[in-house]
């Protein structure tokens, strides 16, 4: 039989047959879709016609089928619905598709070709995007180590092949962490704690096969029992165990794996002859040095720190008041920020939580796409991974678009956080081809499923990650949707979390998920002017995150990442009860892979420009208006990485962006 990932899908728009793929479909369709592409790479490199943008360029844009669908699907269960088996190929797949795609690069015949073709770029009349791909696969091969020789060459190999095992390994071990504790609860224990946190432990305790509920590490779950339970002894527990993730002993341990992970990386930038890691890294972002991220960062940083520390004693005298001495720890913060809210703007968020139904805030993502952009969104029953997945199919003016699938709640399988992927990415070259989108949250199941408005922040938030894919508009799959800068990728996502602030949004989704009545205007009100609430502890624990990262990767890579951590924390004088948002041993955005190493600073970079994009349809006097969206469309969205990013962005607003709109939206600007 043919094994269904090689096989040509007749399948509505291309779809993964998912209900005819088992796991042992997988390994054998790898191998002969790497050795399809080794034969295509090889035809490539060895073309005896002299090198061309079409034969060379052209031929390296034309995807392999069998590749694509093959890690399309395998990398999609395997992030959102994980079993031992999938782990087991994981671990496998990783070092074997680093060796080949270490080995195109390393191909010397195939970038002298390249090479050739660069050399002659000024007389070959190419377009814009052409040149610009041009541009970008030449850098790609010489970054990648296509210039090394010898033992240096060999070693390049080697090092990718290590981190790729490395980065899963990482990955993996905070996933059984995460998977694996969990703490059972009493009846007594959920006093004091709202009705929806109450039925998400009882269904987490049906997920982990216990009598009663349970606190596990889904983020979903964790938070809102860290903002709502009295109980303090239980909060240190829960949130001990979640600041622990990666950093338990034994097998699942991370520490020694950030470590070595940072010692190849400084090595490999080496190498290449950059100074360290962070250099290498930034030389393609917007951001270009690590000084220049640094600077972003401690502009913020002062003001951050000093709302926080103004917070921290504010909550430190309610927490006196309630008969607890001493300091105010990590485990205290949720619980007395969350007091403070209900008692400040009297917003309780027990009683907002059934005004943001899932399904409603999905339909308003929907319905703000459709204002700024015609896009419809129609249901599509067709065999998906999991049974909790939804797809719709996407058109405009009657015309496909792209297909979307929402994968919403958390479950043991699936990694901690929320992600946005493309099982098939938009391109017109070699011909026209279609979008395939994927959304990925882990939110608490319910009937109905309710979302915190930090859960619906983040719906939107990859919802923006996913028009842009889908209103990609581009010839090369290359510089399709997402591809672009790292530190501007996330400009869309963050920019569309700015629709789910718009009164009148709010006001037509933010439904009661029993009596189905809007949203009170008194509530609404609450809603909006406590936007910047919390901001100082929020601005703090990220911003303490990104220049951890950068510090890690800006020198020497040390040799104890932990007294790395804690050398960086001290010097900025971090909160003692703020943690970073994400620590070494759990910092997977850094760890599991190159993407946003030395890059996490990224979101606030995006965040500079999110700020000033919104304040542009502000100043339009609508949040809807048709032309700022037109040209949001035709600059950034449609636009993938076929120009560069500083260009795009100024093409649409007409200047770069200073820090001002940023910390005026954080609520962090000096009054």
């Amino acid at each position: 039989m043919t094994n269904p990932l090689l096989s040509n899908w007749d399948t509505p728009f291309n779809i993964a047959p998912f209900d005819q793929i088992s796991d042992d479909d997988f390994a054998p369709a790898l191998d002969e879709a790497l050795a399809a592409h080794n034969a295509q790479i090889a035809a490539i490199a060895d073309n005896p016609e002299a090198p061309t943008f079409a034969n060379v360029i052209e031929a390296l844009e034309t995807p392999c089928q069998a590749l694509e669908q093959v890690l399309g699907v395998f990398y999609a269960v395997a992030g959102a619905d994980s079993n031992p088996k999938r782990e087991e190929l994981q671990r496998a797949f990783s070092p074997k598709l680093a060796a080949h795609f270490s080995t195109i690069t390393a191909n010397k015949a195939l970038y002298a070709r390249v090479k050739a073709v660069w050399d002659q770029r000024d007389t070959l009349e190419l377009t814009e995007e052409q040149a610009r791909v041009l541009m970008l696969t030449h850098r790609g091969f010489v970054r990648g180590g296509a210039a090394l020789e010898g033992a240096e060459d060999a070693r390049m190999q080697e090092i990718k092949s290590r981190l790729a095992t490395l980065g899963t390994d990482f990955t993996q071990n905070l996933l059984a962490d995460e998977r694996e504790w969990f703490m059972e609860l009493s009846e007594a224990d959920l006093e004091g704690l709202p009705e929806f946190v109450v039925k998400a432990a009882r269904t987490a305790g049906k997920e982990k096969g216990v009598e009663g509920p349970v606190v596990t590490l889904a983020r979903s779950i964790v938070t809102p029992f860290l903002q709502f339970s009295p109980r303090r002894d239980l909060r240190e527990a829960a949130h001990r165990a979640w600041a622990a993730r990666g950093a338990n002993g034994g097998a699942h341990d991370n520490r020694a794996i950030a470590a070595e992970i940072l010692s190849l990386r400084d090595e490999r930038a080496k190498l290449l002859g950059y100074e360290n890691f962070a250099t290498y890294k930034l030389e393609t972002e917007m951001a270009k040095t690590p000084e220049a991220v640094r600077a972003l960062l401690m502009e913020v940083w002062g003001p951050a720190k000093a709302q926080a520390d103004k917070d921290a004693e504010v909550l430190t005298a309610m927490m006196h008041k309630d008969g607890v001495n001493g300091d105010l720890e990590p485990w205290d913060w949720h619980y007395y920020a969350e007091k403070r809210r209900k008692a400040e703007h009297d917003l309780d968020e027990a009683e907002l939580k059934p005004y943001l139904q899932l399904d409603r805030m999905i339909e308003a993502s929907f319905a703000c796409a459709n204002r700024l952009f015609g896009l419809e969104f129609s249901p599509l029953d067709v065999p998906l991974y999991h049974k909790d997945c939804r797809a719709w199919e996407v058109t405009r003016g009657g015309k496909h678009v792209a297909v979307f699938i929402g994968d919403y709640f958390a479950r043991g399988s699936k990694r901690s956080g929320a992600w946005c992927s493309a099982m098939r990415a938009q391109a017109k070259f070699p011909e026209v081809q279609t979008p395939v989108v994927i959304n990925v949250c882990n939110f608490a199941k319910g009937e109905p499923a309710l979302l915190s408005y930090d859960d619906a922040r983040t719906l939107f938030h990859e919802f923006g990650h996913a028009l842009h894919q889908m209103l990609s508009d581009v010839t090369y799959e290359s510089v399709s949707g997402t591809s672009v800068a790292r530190d501007f990728v996330e400009l869309p996502s963050q920019l569309y979390e700015h629709w789910l602030e718009v009164p009148e949004v709010l006001a037509e989704f933010a439904t009661h998920a029993e009596t189905g009545a809007a949203m009170p205007a008194a509530m609404l009100e609450k809603v909006l002017g406590a936007a910047t609430f919390n901001m100082g502890f929020q601005t703090v624990e990220y911003v303490a995150s990104a220049l951890v990262d950068l510090e890690f990767h800006d020198g020497a890579a040390p040799a104890d990442p932990m007294a790395k951590q804690a050398e960086v924390l001290a010097d900025l004088g971090m909160p003692r009860a703020i943690l970073m948002r994400h620590a070494t041993p759990h910092f997977a955005h850094v760890f599991s892979g190159d993407g946003y190493s030395s890059g996490y600073y990224s979101y606030m970079w995006s965040e500079v420009m999110d700020a000033d994009a919104f304040a542009a349809f502000e100043a339009a006097g609508s949040a809807f208006d048709p032309e700022r969206a037109k040209a949001l469309e035709d600059n950034i969205l449609s636009t993938g990485g076929s120009r560069d990013a500083a260009e795009l962005y100024t093409a649409f607003r007409g200047r770069l962006p200073g820090v001002e709109a940023l910390l005026k939206g954080r609520g962090l600007a000096a009054e």
